[in-house]
Parts: C-alpha cells; structure tokens; sequence
C-alpha cells in the first residue's frame, strides 16, 4: 500500500497551516517529499531487516535537518516551530529517522552548542550538520534509567588527562557514531558530580556493540557504550556546572521535539485506516460508512487535533523567548505519545488483520511507540512531574 501524502486529512480539521508562516510550509514540504520519495519505499523493508539507512545521512545534512534548531557553526538556526514539524514529517517515516536526527541535533549536537568548548564546536558541529559525522548521548546505563544520578560511569583524573570506566546501554546511534558525549561521575564521596566529556570513535578502550532482536525501533540503531580504561585528553571535558542540570537540559530540548515527532506517527496510521476504511467492503458498504467506525476516527482526529496544536503552541512561546518549562514540556510529551500509541493501535484494529502486516504502516507505528512511551523518560515518570507541578509535593 501506498505511503505517500500531500497532506493529513487531520490537517483541514486543525487549520494548521493557517498558524505557519511561507518558509515553515516549504520546509514542511521539502522533507515530507524526502520522506515520501526517499524513505517510505523502503520503510517496510528497513524495518524487517533491523537496518539502518545509513546512505540517507548526508542527504538529511543537505536538507539541513540535522541541528536545525541551532544557530552558527554550519546549523540551519530554524524556529522551534519549523524544527518541530521537521521532526513530525521524519516519523511520518519511521520513528527510527527521527530518533536519529533527534539524538544527533537535540541530544549530541545541543550538547556541544550548550557546553562545549569554542575548539570542540569548531571541530565537531559543521561536519556533524553535514551529516560527515555521527553522534551519540551516553547517559543512561543497564541499571540507571529513570534515575540517573545512579549511574556508574566514572572519569578518574589521572595528570593531565581523565580515564573513562562504565557502560552506557540503550544508546541510540552508538554503533554508528563517530563521536559520544558521555556523563560520568568525577570524585568520591560527597564530592561527587557529574561531568560531560566528548569522546571519539577509535580512542583506545571506547567500544560499541549493537541490540539485536529488538520488536520495536529496528530501523534504528541501538547498542551500548563500553568505556574501559578510556583515556581522554582534559580538552574532552564540557564547560558546565556539574552536575545533572546539563544532561537534563538536553533532555528537556530533545522532548518536545518528540511530542512532534509522534504526531507524525499517528497521522501515518490514520491516513492508512482512513485510506483502507473508505476501500475495504463488508456487508456490501464501505466501513467508512459504518457508524462505529466513524466514531473512532472522530476520537482519533479529536485528539490529533489536540496534540499538535499542544505542540505548535509550545514552540510559539519558546520563540517568543517564553521558554516552555520542564513540567510544560513533560506534559506535551506524555499527551502527545500517549494519543499517539492510542491512535496506532485504534488504526489496528480498524485495518482488522491486516493490520499486523507489514504491508502497511501500521503495525510498524504501533511497536515504534512502545519505544517512544519509554524514552526520554517514561510515561510514568511525567505524571510525576506533573504531579509535582500540581501539587508542590515531590512523589520521586
């Protein structure tokens, strides 16, 4: 089945592009032809295969997606808005494109812009941009997920340098990356903090290896970070208070960028139940023409509605300078991945048992988000947020 689009049929319903400017829609437009043209002919195929399409990289660093809502040093310097619906158009491909680019922009890139050196923006941002290099964000580790000031990593001054021992797991890109930014643990005891060091593929004791055998996420690559010994030079080590505010800093950019990202996914399921609903005869009727079945894609384009005008009225306010605060932030990407998940597995159900076919598009969405639910901190671990925002009381 077809995967192309000019457009959602959610998109009359919300008005969006009434709310974008001429440039946001021809960036809009430039990467879902990319996606279409480039990407959704071989989406079913990728996925099937556990494969990354690594020859796509340097031509999303010509569309200049990577990075692109940073400023200088090779980056597009796009608003929060056109950033956003870039990454909304990537997982109208496959959550595993735009978990790419968000971890090489938001996650490695964001970092290196935030805290890195002069030297280090220099060295790594232009071609990181280009799509020349790869990156990757080492914090989370095998026992260290939703609490990260857990983490066993280590960096042990040793004369001028700093020695690297620790593993970091569920890595997006870390098989692939040319270069990590790695959170460890500097000091002993109550003079413990966390530090950021920057650390390229080939330095003696930096090791990746791959996840195999994942049901969700499989045309993206995940693996682990293995530091043992890794020796860096002290010029390696970011320019941050210590601590968890940077890494959490990160984060906080990298999310909302996520609660677009699944809008995406959900109008790639709603536009194959809407497409196959209007196609698909039982008891000599369309069962688009059923009332039950139109109830489900009011529910569904209700809540689309909803999420992306969530997202879009968040990023207006961050280019405004009204930085959407961390609890603003959990809430779009609890909402929006939460709605998400919910539209995949209503489109399921609509496409019956076609739906678990890789034929369409569905099915590949509906596991991909399980992922999404879970990363970037769990559905759970929002409500907390939420719950302390609301109430002033601390549930962690």
């Amino acid at each position: 089945m077809t995967e192309g689009r000019a457009g959602s049929a959610v998109d009359e319903l919300s008005a969006i592009d009434g709310e974008l400017d001429e440039a946001e829609r021809l960036i809009r437009a430039n990467v879902r032809r990319f996606v279409r043209e480039r990407y959704l002919p071989r989406a079913a195929e990728l996925y099937e295969r556990e494969e990354f399409p690594r020859d796509l990289v340097t031509e999303l660093g010509e569309l200049g997606v990577l990075g692109a809502g940073l400023e200088g040093y090779g980056c597009a310097g796009l608003g929060a808005v056109a950033y956003g619906l870039i990454l909304e158009e990537l997982e109208y491909g496959d959550s595993g494109l735009r978990s790419f680019a968000s971890v090489q922009g938001s996650l490695a890139m964001f970092a290196l812009r935030a805290f890195g050196t002069e030297a280090q923006k220099q060295r790594y941002l232009p071609e990181m941009a280009r799509g020349k290099l790869i990156g990757c964000f080492g914090l989370t580790e095998p026992d260290s997920g939703s609490d990260p000031g857990s983490m066993q990593t280590r960096a042990r001054p040793d004369g001028s340098d700093f020695v690297l021992d620790g593993t970091k797991m569920w890595i997006t890109n870390a098989p692939i990356a040319d270069v990590a930014v790695i959170w460890a643990k500097v000091g002993a005891g109550g003079a413990e903090s966390i530090r950021g060091f920057v650390v390229e593929r080939g330095r003696p004791g930096f090791e990746t290896s791959r996840v195999h055998g994942k049901m969700s996420l499989r045309s993206s690559e995940t693996g682990a970070i293995h530091l043992e010994g890794c020796r860096v030079p002290a010029e390696a080590a970011l320019e941050h208070k210590p601590g968890l505010g940077a890494p959490l800093r990160c984060l906080n950019e990298a999310r909302l960028g996520i609660a677009w990202g699944a809008v995406g996914a959900a109008k790639a399921c709603f536009d194959c139940a809407l497409g196959y609903a209007k196609e698909r005869v039982q008891f000599g009727l369309p069962i688009a023409k059923k009332q039950l079945v139109q109830a489900d894609f009011a529910d569904m384009a209700s809540e689309l509605v909803k999420a992306e005008l969530l997202s879009l009225h968040f990023s207006r306010r961050k280019e405004r300078g009204e930085k959407p605060s961390p609890a603003q932030v959990s809430l779009c990407k609890r909402n929006n991945v939460a709605m998400a998940l919910s539209v995949a597995r209503s489109a399921r159900n609509l496409l019956g048992a076609n739906g678990i076919l890789l034929e369409y598009p569905v099915v590949r969405h509906l596991l991909n988000l399980e992922s999404v639910y879970t990363y970037e901190g769990t559905h759970q671990i929002h409500t907390l947020v939420l719950g302390k925002a609301l109430t002033g009381e601390d549930a962690f």
